[in-house]
C-alpha cells in the first residue's frame, strides 16, 4: 500500500464502512429470512370447497446454483438457485399427501454485489421513495390535507378547507364523505364524537375566548337566566357577558366536526356502512355482513391492508402511540387523532410536512425491492391454488405440482430482473463507475416521472446533508431524481438513512459515535467537522458557528454545542470525495468532475495522481476488483494467472486472477500481481491491482505536466495541445475488448453448422480459421475479416443451368446451403484475437433454448491518444485535444524539461474551478519531492503552506525563474521550444492528473458512400451502427434555403436521398469519371402524389417544354 503526506487536520475518528455493505446485507437477508417470511405470510393455503382441503408450505430453501458465475457469464446464463419448498396437503386438518415443489429460480448476488442476467453483469439500484405513513401537507392557500398511507392498501385522506369551512374524508381516493360518516361506521356515537373533538377552556380569559371565535357551545352558559344556549356558535358580543358570568368552565366542540355532523346523513352506524358501501361500489344490494366486511377488508384486514413496520413507526411517532412494530392494520383511534391533529394544522403550521424532507423518505435496497417482486408473485400464485383447491379431488396418481402455479412467481422475478427499471446494465467503464452505479438512488417510479418532476423534488434539500451527496448528479432530464449515497451514511433497519455525529457535552467532544435519522438531528446544535479541538477534545473557539434545522446557521457558545460532525467527507458522495480541493470549485463543475471521473477509460499503465484526497485505496478496495488477501501469511508462488499464499496454519490458498476480460463496456478487466514471492502479507492487503488502480490505489488518469498558456489559437475554446512524448512513452494508451458471438440455431430446414468448409469462398480469406471454422487466437484482424465460418440451410430451389452443367460433369449435388459466417464489422477497424470461447449442446453445455452451438471471439484493441480524444481533469476541466506537438516545439522550463500539456488559462476564472490551480502547484510539489500527497475535501493543504513549500523546492533544483521569492505565485517562466526565447510572461505550471475519457474519436468517425437504405422510405438509415448516411431534417433543410444554397439543396434532397434512379448513375459516374446526372424525382414525391391521388386530385409534372413527366 502507498503512504501518501496528508495535508488533512481533522483525524479519522470513525472508519470508513464497507461501501457496499447495505446491498450485500439486504440481499443476504433476503435469501436466508426474507423468503421464509414470505411464504409464512401465504401458507397456509385454503380451498373453498366441500373437501376442506388446503395446502400448507414448510421449508423453504434454496438449492446450489447448477452454474457458477463465470459458466453465466460465458453461456449467457442468469446466475440463479432453485426456490423449493414442501407441500403438505391437508384434508380437514390431517396431511394427505406431501411433495418437494420446485417454484422458481432466484438470482443470486455476486460477491461483487451485482447480478448475471442473461450473461450480463446487471445491479439493482436502491428506490428512494415515499415512506408509509400519516402526512399533514398544505395543498393551497386554504386547504390542509391529512394522508394515511400504507404499504398497500386503500389510503385514507382527509381535506379541510377554511374557506369553506368545510372538512371530508375520502376513502381510496373515490370520492368524498362527511368524517363523521367514517366515525360512525367505526362505532362512535354522535355524544362519542362530540366528546372526542370538543375543547374544554378552564380558567376563562378574553385571549382564549378570542382564539375559539365561530365555535360552536355545547354546553348552555347560565347567569340566572341562558347567556349562551347549547349548540350556539361564539361571536364578539357574546364574550363580555361571558367574562361577566364567569362559568366554571365552556365547552366548545370543533366547528368543522359541527359541520360535519349537520352535512352527515347517516345516524347511525348501519347507514354509515350502506353510505360508504354505496360510495365505493356503486350499489347498496348487500347484506350488513358482507357490508362489514368489505369495511374490514379495506383498512382491518392484513391480508388486504399492511402499513409494514415503517408505516407502524411513523405513525406511533406521529400520533404518540406505543403500538406493536408486527401491528400493521388501521385502528379507529389512528383515524381519531388523524383528523384531530389536521384540525390544528390551520392554527399550527409547524404540523405541516416537508414532503422532500428524508425523514418521509426511505430507501428500498436490493433485498426488499426482491421481496416485493417476490410476494406479488407468490400472493397470485395462492389466488390460483386457492381455486384449484376448491375444485380439487384427491388422486394419488397426480403430482402436488399441478396444483401450484408456479409460473406465476418466475414471471414476477423476471420482471423485476430482466425488465424492471430498478434492475439495470452494469456500468464498468472502471471501478468508480461500478461502485458509484451501486450506491445509486432513484427517485423514478412511483408516481414520479422525469418529465413531470417538479424542481422542489429535484432540489437539494437541507436534510440531504451528510446522507445524500449534493453534487453528484446527471446533467440530462434525470438531475436530481437520480442521486447518489454520501460516504458515511448508513441505512436503518426502517430503510431511513443515518448519519453519524459526535456526541458534545459541555463543549467537549466525547469519543462516542451516534447515526441519526434526519427528523432526530432537526433540534440539535451541529458544530462542523473542522472546528478546532485541544488535544483533550475540548471545543477551543468560545463561540462557534452551528447548524440547526431548516437552514439555520448561527453562532453559539461553544456550550450550547450538541453534535460534531465526524468528517468533513461525510458530506459528499464516493465520486465527488476523490476530487481534491473541491472547496475551491463552482458546484456546477464539481458536478461535471464527478460524472467525468466515471467516463475515464482504464489506462495501459495505471499511476495513481500525485495529488488524491485519501479516498483512493477505499474506493479502489471496495469496487471488488482488487484481489484482497483474506488472511495472514507468506506467498508461495506468482504468475500473471494466480497468487498462491501459505497461512500459518491451514493448506494454501489460491488466488486466481482475471486477465484479459471485457466489461460491459468494452474497457479490459485485468489483474496484475503486486506481491513477490517470499513476501510476507497481512490480511487486508493487496495482492493483485485491477484496471485503472495502481499499489491498491484507484488511478483513473495520467500525471502530465501542465502549463496555462495560450498557444497561437490551438486551445482555444478549452482546446488541448498535447506534447508527443504522450503518444511516444503510450502514457494515455488505453486496451479496449470487444466480444462477438455466433449461435448454431435450430431452424424449421434444419441445423445451422460452425465450420471451416463454407461454399464460394477462397482459401485466403479461410487461412486464419481452424478446423472447427473459428479464428485462432493470436491473429490480427481487419474489417470484413471471417471470424466464425457458419452455413445455414436453405429452402430447395430450382438450379440455373450452369449449376446443372457442373453437376453433370462432376456427378454431385451441390449443397443447399448459404453462407451466414460472422466478419468484423466496418464500424471496427481491426485488432488481435486474445480469446475464444466454444461450447456444444452435444458436450454437455447447458445453453439457451434452441442453440446447439455458441462460439464468442474476444478482439482486443491498443488505442492510442488522438487529436478528437476527450480529456478531463477531476474539476470539470475537460476539453479535446486539437494537435499534438513535437516534444522539442514544446514549451520548457528552465532545467529544459518540456510541458507535456498546455491548457487555456481562460478555462477557469469564468468557470470557478480554482482546483485545478491548486492541484498543479500540490501536484509540482509532490512530484519534485518525489511523494504522494492527500489533501482531504473541506480539509485541504492551505494556499500559503503549498506555494512556500513549492518555491524553496524549486530554489533547490534551479526552477524558480520568474517566481517572487517574497510572494510566491508558483509561476516560472517558459521558453518557446521552436526559437528558444522565454515568453512574455511567466506561466503557472504543475503537475495535473488528466483522464482519457470513454469520448474516442477513432470510435465515432464514420464515412460512407452508399450503403443501406430504408426498405420503406428508400432513405439512407443513419448512425454509425447502420453504417448510415448524413440525414436532413426539417431544421437542416431551413438552414440551407436560409443561406439560399438551391443546389446543394437539390441534391441533399435528391440524389443524396432518395432518388433511387438518379443515384445509382451518380455512383456510375463517379466511377468511369463522367459528368453527373441531373436530379430525378424522390420517393418521398411520389409519395405526396400517391396522397394527393387518394384525395382524388388528378395530379401530373410537366418539363419546361409542356411535355408530361412520368411521375409514377
Amino acid at each position: 500500500m502507498r503512504v501518501r503526506r496528508s495535508f488533512g487536520r481533522v483525524g479519522q475518528v470513525l472508519e470508513l464502512p464497507y461501501l457496499l455493505e447495505d446491498q450485500r446485507k439486504s440481499y443476504d437477508w433476503f435469501l436466508a429470512e426474507g423468503i421464509k417470511v414470505l411464504f409464512k405470510e401465504v401458507s397456509p393455503i385454503a380451498g373453498e370447497g366441500r373437501e376442506g382441503f388446503s395446502l400448507e408450505f414448510v421449508n423453504a430453501h434454496l438449492d446450489d446454483s447448477h452454474n457458477s458465475e463465470q459458466a453465466c457469464k460465458d453461456k449467457n446464463l442468469t446466475y440463479s438457485a432453485p426456490l423449493r419448498v414442501k407441500g403438505i396437503l391437508k384434508q380437514n386438518g390431517k396431511a394427505v399427501k406431501e411433495d418437494d415443489l420446485y417454484l422458481a429460480d432466484v438470482p443470486l448476488m455476486t460477491t461483487r454485489g451485482t447480478f448475471v442476467i442473461n450473461g450480463s453483469e446487471n445491479t439493482l439500484v436502491n428506490h428512494l421513495t415515499r415512506s408509509p405513513g400519516v402526512y399533514f401537507t398544505k395543498e393551497g392557500p386554504q386547504e390542509y390535507r391529512a394522508h394515511i398511507l400504507p404499504e398497500f392498501g386503500a389510503w385514507l385522506e382527509f381535506s379541510l378547507d377554511t374557506k369553506k369551512r368545510k372538512v371530508t374524508a375520502n376513502l381510496d381516493r373515490k370520492g368524498n364523505i362527511p368524517p363523521t360518516t367514517l366515525l360512525r361506521a367505526l362505532g362512535l356515537s354522535t355524544s362519542d364524537i362530540m366528546k372526542q373533538y370538543s375543547v374544554v377552556i378552564n380558567p376563562i380569559t378574553e385571549e382564549r375566548l378570542q382564539r375559539h371565535i365561530q365555535w360552536v357551545v355545547s354546553e348552555a352558559v347560565n347567569n340566572g337566566k341562558t347567556i349562551v344556549h347549547e349548540g350556539e356558535p361564539l361571536t364578539e358580543e357574546l364574550i363580555p357577558a361571558i367574562l361577566k358570568a364567569n362559568p366554571k368552565r365552556l365547552v366548545f366542540i370543533d366547528p368543522y366536526i359541527q359541520q360535519s355532523l349537520e352535512d352527515d346523513k347517516a345516524g347511525s352506524a348501519d347507514s354509515a356502512l350502506l353510505l360508504i358501501y354505496r360510495k365505493l361500489r356503486s350499489t347498496d344490494r348487500a347484506s350488513r355482513s358482507v357490508m362489514e366486511d368489505f369495511f374490514k377488508h379495506l383498512y382491518f384486514d392484513p391480508e388486504t391492508y399492511n402499513l409494514s413496520k415503517v408505516g407502524r413507526f411513523l405513525i406511533n411517532k406521529r400520533l404518540a402511540l406505543q403500538r406493536s412494530e408486527n401491528d400493521v392494520v388501521l385502528h379507529a383511534e389512528e383515524i381519531v387523532l388523524t383528523l384531530k391533529k389536521l384540525l390544528e394544522v390551520p392554527s399550527n403550521p409547524n404540523l405541516i410536512d416537508d414532503k422532500d424532507h428524508l425523514a418521509n423518505k426511505r430507501v428500498k435496497t436490493p433485498g426488499e425491492t426482491a421481496m416485493d417482486a417476490l410476494r406479488s408473485g407468490l400472493k397470485r400464485m395462492a389466488r390460483l391454488t386457492e381455486d384449484r383447491l376448491g375444485k380439487y379431488t384427491l388422486d394419488e396418481e397426480e403430482p402436488l405440482r399441478n396444483l401450484v402455479s408456479a409460473r406465476t412467481i418466475q414471471s414476477s422475478l423476471n420482471k423485476l430482473f430482466f425488465t424492471g427499471r430498478l434492475s439495470q446494465f452494469l456500468e464498468q467503464t472502471n471501478p468508480l463507475t461500478e461502485l458509484t452505479h451501486k450506491r445509486r438512488l432513484s427517485a423514478l417510479g412511483g408516481g414520479l416521472n422525469k418529465k413531470r418532476a417538479k424542481l422542489e423534488v429535484r432540489d437539494v434539500h437541507h436534510s440531504h446533508y451528510d446522507r445524500i451527496c449534493p453534487i453528484e448528479t446527471p446533467e440530462g432530464q434525470n438531475i436530481g431524481l437520480i442521486t447518489s449515497m454520501a460516504t458515511y451514511v448508513r441505512i436503518n433497519k426502517y430503510g431511513f438513512l443515518e448519519a453519524p455525529y459526535r456526541l458534545v457535552k459541555n463543549g467537549k467532544v466525547t469519543d462516542e459515535i451516534k447515526f441519526f435519522m434526519a427528523d432526530e438531528e432537526e433540534n440539535f446544535h451541529i458544530a462542523p467537522a473542522t472546528t478546532p479541538l485541544d488535544k483533550d477534545g475540548k471545543i477551543l473557539p468560545k463561540d462557534v458557528e452551528i447548524r440547526t434545522g431548516k437552514e439555520n446557521i448561527r453562532i453559539v457558545p461553544r456550550e450550547r454545542v450538541d453534535l460534531l460532525e465526524v468528517t468533513p467527507v461525510a458530506l459528499v458522495g464516493v465520486s465527488a470525495s476523490l476530487i481534491p480541493f473541491l472547496e475551491h470549485d463552482d458546484s456546477n463543475r464539481a458536478l461535471m468532475g464527478a460524472n467525468m471521473q466515471r467516463q475515464a477509460v482504464p489506462l495501459l499503465q495505471p499511476l495513481a495522481p500525485y495529488v488524491g484526497t485519501g479516498m483512493e485505496a477505499v474506493s479502489a478496495r471496495d469496487s471488488g476488483l482488487l484481489v484482497i488477501a483474506e488472511e495472514d501469511g507468506v506467498v508461495t508462488y506468482v504468475d500473471a494467472n494466480e497468487v498462491i499464499v501459505k497461512p500459518s496454519k491451514g493448506k494454501e490458498k489460491i488466488y486466481k486472477l482475471v486477465t484479459y476480460d471485457r466489461s460491459n463496456q468494452d474497457t479490459i478487466i485485468h489483474q496484475r500481481p503486486v506481491v513477490e514471492e517470499g513476501q510476507k502479507i497481512e490480511k487486508g492487503d493487496v495482492l493483485a491491482d485491477g484496471p485503472a488502480t495502481d499499489k491498491g490505489e484507484l488511478a483513473l488518469g495520467a500525471n502530465v505536466l501542465v502549463g496555462f498558456m495560450p498557444f497561437e489559437g490551438y486551445n482555444y475554446e478549452d482546446a488541448i495541445v498535447l506534447s508527443e512524448r504522450l503518444v511516444k512513452d503510450d502514457i494515455l494508451d488505453s486496451i479496449h475488448i470487444q466480444e462477438y458471438e455466433v449461435k448454431a440455431e435450430e431452424t424449421k430446414l434444419g441445423p445451422e453448422e460452425i465450420t471451416a468448409d463454407i461454399p464460394d469462398i477462397s482459401k485466403e480469406e479461410l487461412r486464419n480459421l481452424d478446423d472447427d471454422g473459428v479464428v485462432r487466437v493470436g491473429t490480427e484482424v481487419k474489417t470484413g475479416d471471417i471470424m466464425v465460418g457458419k452455413i445455414t440451410p436453405r429452402g430447395e430451389t430450382e438450379p440455373t443451368p450452369e449449376e446443372r452443367i457442373f453437376r453433370s460433369i462432376f456427378g454431385e449435388r451441390s449443397r443447399n446451403v448459404r453462407n451466414t459466417s460472422l466478419r468484423l464489422p466496418p464500424t471496427t477497424e481491426g485488432g488481435k484475437v486474445i480469446k475464444v470461447k466454444k461450447f456444444k449442446r452435444e458436450k454437455g453445455d447447458e445453453l439457451e433454448a434452441g442453440v446447439n452451438e455458441l462460439v464468442k471471439v474476444y478482439i482486443a484493441q491498443r488505442k492510442k491518444i488522438s487529436v478528437g480524444d476527450k480529456l478531463a481533469g477531476r474539476h470539470g476541466n475537460k476539453g479535446v485535444i486539437a494537435k499534438i506537438l513535437p516534444e522539442e516545439d514544446m514549451p520548457f522550463l528552465p532545467d529544459g524539461r518540456a510541458l507535456d500539456v498546455i491548457l487555456n488559462p481562460l478555462g477557469v476564472p469564468s468557470r470557478m474551478n480554482l482546483g485545478q490551480v491548486f492541484e498543479a502547484h500540490l501536484g509540482w510539489l509532490a512530484s519534485l519531492k518525489g511523494e504522494f500527497a492527500a489533501s482531504p475535501v473541506f480539509d485541504g493543504a492551505k494556499e500559503e503552506q503549498i506555494l512556500s513549500e513549492l518555491y524553496e523546492i524549486r530554489e533547490q533544483k534551479g526552477l524558480a525563474d520568474g517566481d517572487d521569492p517574497k510572494y510566491p505565485n508558483g509561476k516560472v517562466l517558459l521558453r518557446d521550444g521552436r526559437t528558444g526565447q522565454p515568453f512574455d510572461h511567466p506561466v503557472c505550471v504543475g503537475q495535473i492528473c488528466l483522464m482519457k475519457l470513454e469520448h474516442i474519436a477513432d470510435e465515432k468517425i464514420h464515412a460512407r458512400s452508399t450503403g443501406p437504405y430504408s426498405l420503406i422510405t428508400q432513405q439512407p438509415l443513419g448512425g454509425k451502427a447502420q453504417f448510415g448516411g448524413q440525414r436532413l431534417g426539417e431544421m437542416e433543410v431551413w438552414a440551407l434555403e436560409a443561406y439560399g444554397a438551391s443546389s446543394t439543396l437539390q441534391e441533399m434532397l435528391t440524389l443524396k436521398s432518395d432518388d433511387t434512379r438518379g443515384r445509382v448513375q451518380l455512383y456510375k459516374a463517379i466511377l468511369k469519371g463522367d459528368p453527373f446526372p441531373a436530379p430525378g424525382i424522390p420517393e418521398s414525391f411520389k409519395v405526396l402524389v400517391k396522397e394527393l391521388r387518394s384525395l382524388a386530385l388528378s395530379i401530373k409534372a410537366f418539363d419546361h417544354n409542356d411535355k408530361e413527366v412520368d411521375i409514377g
